[in-house]
């Protein structure tokens, strides 16, 4: 599993400030951080390029709006976008008011997703 831990404590630290309950899980090449049993954000290193990358559940008119910005791109994971999730390079969330924008966007969008069928 590739991700960086800094990155994974940032986000653990917000989460708590804001005393919202959640989990981790190693998953998708890296850590993913699911409240309510759903995907909220994730973080993993790209292969090709080293890069410290975000992952973002925050709904398809929030994917469509952070498109525009420089610093993100589709989440095309196994040759398939994954039309409500969004990739955030580093520098899209190395600030900590940023970083805190794509987690209140993905806290917003939350409770409007859906948990994924349980593996038995």
């Amino acid at each position: 599993m590739a991700f960086d831990p800094h990155q994974v404590e940032r986000i653990r630290l917000v989460l708590k400030r804001k005393k919202v309950a959640f989990t981790e899980k190693k998953m998708i090449g890296g850590i993913c951080i699911l409240v309510d049993d759903k995907m909220l954000l994730g973080t993993h290193i790209n292969k090709g390029s080293n890069e410290s990358l975000l992952m973002a559940r925050i709904g398809i008119d929030a994917v469509l709006e952070g498109l525009k910005r420089p610093d993100c791109r589709e989440m095309n994971f196994t040759g398939r976008v994954m039309k409500d999730y969004i990739y955030v390079l580093a520098e899209g969330y190395d600030c900590e008011d940023d970083l805190e924008y794509w987690i209140d966007a993905a806290l917003t969008f939350n409770p409007m997703a859906k948990a994924s069928n349980k593996r038995v």
